[in-house]
């Protein structure tokens, strides 16, 4: 069963209303979309064909041109005054139906004037309407489905565009999305941890270092507050301590106090 019927007038813009039902049915799949020249089987009869079609869609697309009012019938009077007239015969069953009538004026069309239409197709002025121009074919085609993907959930359910749309969105979530938390974990220790290794057989030191950390040093370091008191190491008749008295928040002194030799009638 089509969703939406594609009429138009031969004469009158056939070529767009035949790029419409292209469109249309690229996007939503061509059991969904009835056009006559497309849809009706070779040998089928085309009246029953189109009766079935239009009683059964959700909407009828009604293709108006500059000359919609205009083409004329093989009596010479305008084709939409004759009863037989196929164009006028499928909007008037929607129209009698309740079905969803949308003009799409193409071009140059303006809306018809009801007081030159038929009584039973004078609704069809009142209709909200679309236009097509071919400057913006795209767009307008776009357009013209998303409004119908949002009338009818079951054409818009079958929306291959959304879908794709829906696919391409969700590439570009996983593209930006976070690793697992494991593997975010391991980055954060890698930012924030420090391997150094150390001469002497210490090791590796890992882990966040928030202070000071020296690595081989060449003499006496304080990296704290208080005194610092150094083995002494004298070669000779230099014999005292010496120790380093500050911190880390300014200077470091060193000073050297020679104990006083005790004399030999002291021992």
């Amino acid at each position: 069963m089509p969703d939406v019927f594609v009429n138009y007038r031969t004469g009158d813009e056939e070529s767009v209303a035949t790029m419409i039902a292209r469109e249309l049915t690229r996007r939503f799949g061509d059991k969904r979309i009835f056009f006559a020249s497309d849809s009706i089987e070779p040998g089928h009869r085309f009246p029953v064909a189109l009766v079935r079609a239009v009683e059964e869609c959700e909407a009828l697309l009604a293709v108006i041109g500059p000359r919609w009012t205009e083409v004329r019938g093989a009596d010479g009077r305008p084709a939409f005054e004759a009863e037989q007239d196929w164009t006028r015969r499928e909007i008037q069953t929607a129209l009698d139906r309740g079905i969803l009538v949308i003009p799409v004026l193409v071009g140059k069309a303006t809306r018809i004037d009801p007081a030159v239409l038929p009584d039973d197709l004078r609704e069809l002025a009142d209709c909200q309407y679309r236009r097509f121009d071919h400057r913006n074919a795209e767009s307008d085609l776009r357009a013209l489905g998303d409004a119908l993907a949002r009338l009818l959930p079951d054409l818009g359910a079958v929306d291959r565009d959304a879908r794709a749309a829906r696919e391409r969105a969700e590439t570009k979530s996983r593209k930006k999305s976070p690793r697992s938390p494991q593997d975010a974990g391991q980055a954060r220790m890698r930012t924030r941890d420090v391997e150094q290794r150390v001469r002497g057989g210490i090791g590796n030191l890992n882990g966040d270092l928030s202070g000071t950390f020296v690595n081989e040093p060449q003499g006496p370091v304080n990296t704290g507050r208080g005194h610092q008191y150094n083995a002494p190491h004298f070669q000779g008749d230099n014999t005292g301590v010496q120790f380093t008295a500050g911190d880390n928040s300014g200077t470091v002194h060193q000073r050297f106090e020679r104990e006083r030799r005790r004399s030999d009638d002291e021992r």
